[in-house]
């Protein structure tokens, strides 16, 4: 396959139809685009399946079979994408924060992408589950950034950036990192740990994401549903059943499988 039928098959999975010249309007598109189509999940994990992320798995699993993946695959995905249209594109190595306290001192395994376009640096991540990005944010600090969806900022304490999301209880952590590159070993590395080392955050809860119209996130974490405004405001449910678990799959995360599907993860119990 060469780069253009590559690119084709890409656009095709998120929809887009416009221009392919490198463009701060180009990348701003991708990523809405990418965030709305492929949602972010850990379900193969819970089928007692690796992870592979070498560009041939990604590209069959994310754009053939239209599932989606976590950051390794999503992110390494949108890494050739961008290199192939032209962006100058460098991956950068992170520490998830997400509901956890400074104190405490997460893996390093996580992977977003830096863009330099016209003598600026822009961050974009379409792979850290319910707040990815969905626009571009420039490396700024302490500047807030407006998003399709949740405002962003870039912060520098103690040695580190910290990426923090506004939600209507103030800011939060998405990430930590240094600007130190990740090269493809170092992902090898991660993404084992992350696919097959028992005490992987993604080996005991199900997650799936994905960003809609008008500021909408929906999130899916083992039995809890959530839809989520502009606002902040979400709207939760809890599922009864694993009937009802591989629906919700399917119909707000375009996501197929078979009814009798079991994903085993202690997260995931049922009153049955």
């Amino acid at each position: 396959m060469n780069d253009h039928q590559f690119l084709d098959a890409y656009f095709d999975r998120i929809g887009y139809t416009g221009p392919r010249i490198p463009s701060l309007d180009l990348l701003n598109n991708i990523t809405l685009a990418h965030v709305r189509s492929i949602p972010f999940e850990n379900l193969d994990i819970l089928l007692g399946k690796s992870i592979n992320i070498s560009l041939d798995s990604v590209f069959e699993k994310l754009i053939i079979q239209k599932r989606g993946g976590y950051c390794f695959e999503q992110n390494g995905l949108l890494l050739h994408v961008l290199q192939k249209l032209g962006f100058e594109v460098i991956p950068i190595s992170a520490r998830v924060r997400l509901d956890r306290p400074r104190d405490f001192t997460p893996p390093r395994t996580h992977v977003f992408l830096r863009v330099e376009h016209s003598g600026k640096s822009w961050f974009t991540d379409v792979g850290v589950g319910g707040v990815s990005l969905t626009s571009p944010i420039q490396f700024v600090q302490n500047t807030e950034q407006k998003t399709n969806h949740e405002t962003r900022r870039i912060v520098y304490e103690g040695n580190r950036y910290f990426h923090q999301v506004l939600f209507p209880n103030g800011w939060a952590d998405v990430c930590e990192f240094t600007l130190e590159e990740m090269p493809e070993i170092d992902r090898e590395l991660a993404n084992w740990y992350t696919s097959d080392h028992p005490k992987s955050h993604f080996k005991d809860r199900l997650i799936v994401a994905r960003a809609g119209e008008d500021g909408k996130r929906f999130t899916l974490v083992n039995r809890e549903f959530s839809e989520r405004d502009k606002n902040g405001i979400a709207n939760k449910i809890t599922i009864s059943s694993p009937k009802e678990l591989i629906n919700i799959i399917k119909e707000k995360f375009n996501l197929t499988f078979p009814l009798d599907t079991e994903f085993r993860t202690p997260g995931l119990q049922w009153d049955l």
